[in-house]
């Protein structure tokens, strides 16, 4: 059709869920009922066959054994006497011809005078040798069922043949006499199978949901479609903890097998704290849970039918990446924080400076000026004490900072050797570590009536990197557990809601990855962050590692340097 003309062609009405059934099981009728038929139309000439030609074959017998008919087959000039016969014994029996013919093959007697004289049809050349035979001719252009049997005079010569038929009905009329029956027989069955198709289809469209087979098919291939497009993870459980859909996201989240299908959780290796939130044991929305190497948020949705629970689906979201985003706007927050403190306190210093200025107290200035800067440089100096890796002691500097704004003290103390330039990898877990970790220790003790102070202790023995922060809190309430660390817990009321309690999971994720872990002994948190084979002592440093350990020792007072000492 051209443009703009709507297509005169029509889709063809597709059948419903009912007459696509009612057309089956009628079909599935008929060819059952034409088959029957035919069977029982073979059966019922195998059984004529049978009993008829045992029939024929007696009343032959009995014709051949008659003395008159021997005599007139002995006798040509009494042959007159074989028809009374023929005929007698064709209106006993019910034949519909009896011929008797002699052993050339003339026939003698016939109930259709025609056939007076005319040729017998053997049907097997051995009834001239004295065998009997029964089977189906083709006599006056009509099938018959005929018996064959030779006549014998006293001394046993052949004399002739008597032959006894019946006409036979072909297939397609015996087919045409059953078929009133059997047209009654598909009405009758057509009913109960329309019947039951309609009760079936109105059964089927109920557990269905009312929707053709053509609409259930276009649906799964939707929902195929969505769940494998779509980036959240989705996965159904049934009652006894069995995966029945796992879409590509969930298999990559949970690390779970192409063959997932019809496995628990168990089998499939799920961590518990997991699986306690895909089974319902933990009940929540938006619930955030930490595997190994993953942040993970999950809701959970259980299937009720006929208001029993047959199972649930889960929908899940990553959530690491989103996890160390904000870790990176907490610093820049907690950076800004910094620097405003600073901020402040320099203009504190710049204020008392301007009044002593104002009061002509120059020598008190100049005490006041060298009294705020060494201050500072003690500060720093026992930070690069104990620590000489750049990255971690400028974080430290600036808690350090922080933490005298809050009225608290940071120490460093230095046990040994200082923690040297570290491998960047690991000099940026260990910033992430130390960082969530004094910011928990600020939070714990500010608002104190007590003096506040925050321990940072740092050992290295070569494997690896232990981190032991310390405060002067009340420390952790033991009733908690290891729930501290798993759901992003936190123990501020008014940040319950501000997104807030996940600097203590993702110390446990960063910890975990590299192998160690994190706990906490009262008021104090204990890190380990194993190095890696490339990052331990001896092996060769990447280009990156000697150049943060060339700025390091640049940056190192000269009185430090071992090329400035006497």
């Amino acid at each position: 059709m051209g443009r703009g003309f709507p297509s005169l062609r029509r889709a063809a009405p597709r059948l419903s869920l009912a007459g696509q059934l009612l057309t089956l099981q009628l079909t599935l009728i008929v060819l059952v009922l034409v088959v029957v038929a035919w069977v029982s139309v073979v059966q019922a000439d195998a059984n004529f066959r049978r009993t008829e030609g045992n029939r024929l074959l007696s009343t032959a017998e009995s014709v051949a054994s008659q003395g008159a008919v021997r005599v007139g087959l002995a006798q040509p000039g009494r042959a007159g006497i074989l028809q009374p016969s023929a005929e007698s014994a064709r209106g006993v029996s019910g034949a519909s011809y009896v011929e008797i013919a002699t052993t050339e093959g003339r026939v003698l007697t016939a109930a259709d005078p025609r056939r007076i004289g005319g040729a017998l049809e053997l049907g097997d050349p051995g009834v001239l040798a004295g065998r009997s035979w029964i089977g189906t001719l083709t006599v006056g252009g009509r099938a018959s069922l005929v018996a064959q049997v030779p006549v014998f005079d006293e001394r046993g010569e052949l004399l002739g043949v008597v032959a006894v038929g019946s006409h036979a009905q072909s297939f397609g009329e015996r087919v045409r006499t059953a078929a009133p029956d059997m047209l009654l027989y598909v009405g009758f069955a057509s009913a109960i199978g329309s019947v039951g198709s309609y009760l079936l289809a109105r059964r089927i469209k109920k557990q269905t949901l009312g929707l053709e087979p053509g609409e259930i098919t276009a649906l799964v291939r939707h929902r195929e479609a969505m769940l494998h497009g779509i980036t959240e993870g989705v996965l159904g459980l049934d009652m006894r903890e069995r995966v029945t859909l796992a879409n590509d996201s969930v298999r990559d989240l949970l690390r779970l097998p192409p063959d997932a299908a019809e496995k628990t959780l168990t089998e499939l290796g799920v961590d518990e704290v997991v699986r306690d939130a895909l089974t319902g044991r933990t009940n929540g929305r938006d619930q955030v849970v930490f595997t190994r190497d993953r942040v993970l948020t999950l809701n959970r949705m259980p299937l009720v039918t006929h208001g029993q629970t047959v199972g649930s689906v889960t929908t899940m979201r990553d959530l690491t990446e989103l996890a160390a985003l904000k870790h990176q706007l907490e610093t820049t927050r907690n950076a800004t924080d910094t620097l405003r403190a600073q901020a402040h306190e320099f203009s504190n210093h710049l204020h008392v400076i301007a009044g002593l200025l104002a009061l002509h107290e120059y020598p008190e200035v100049s005490r006041y000026v060298r009294g705020i800067s060494g201050t500072h440089a003690r500060r720093t100096a026992d930070v690069r004490a104990a620590v000489a890796d750049p990255s971690l002691a400028a974080l430290l500097i600036a808690k350090a900072s922080l933490a005298a704004e809050q009225g608290a003290a940071l120490r460093v103390p230095t046990r040994g050797a200082a923690l040297g330039p570290l491998p960047e990898a690991l000099s940026s877990d260990l910033v992430t570590v130390v960082g969530n970790l004094v910011d928990n220790a600020l939070d714990a003790v500010r608002g104190g009536d007590q003096e506040a102070w925050v321990t940072v202790e740092l050992t290295d023995d070569g494997e690896e990197v232990a981190v032991r922060v310390r405060d002067s809190g009340p420390g952790v309430d033991p009733t908690f557990g290891e729930e501290i660390f798993r759901r992003g817990f936190t123990t501020k009321a008014e940040s319950r809601d501000s997104g807030r309690g996940l600097g203590l999971a993702i110390t446990r994720l960063v910890c975990g990855r590299r192998g160690g872990g994190v706990g906490v002994e009262g008021a104090a948190f204990v890190a380990r962050l194993p190095r890696t084979a490339a990052e331990r002592p001896g092996a060769e440093r990447s280009g990156a590692e000697r150049s943060g350990a060339e700025r390091s020792q640049a940056r190192r007072p000269e009185a430090e340097r071992p090329e400035a000492r006497p």
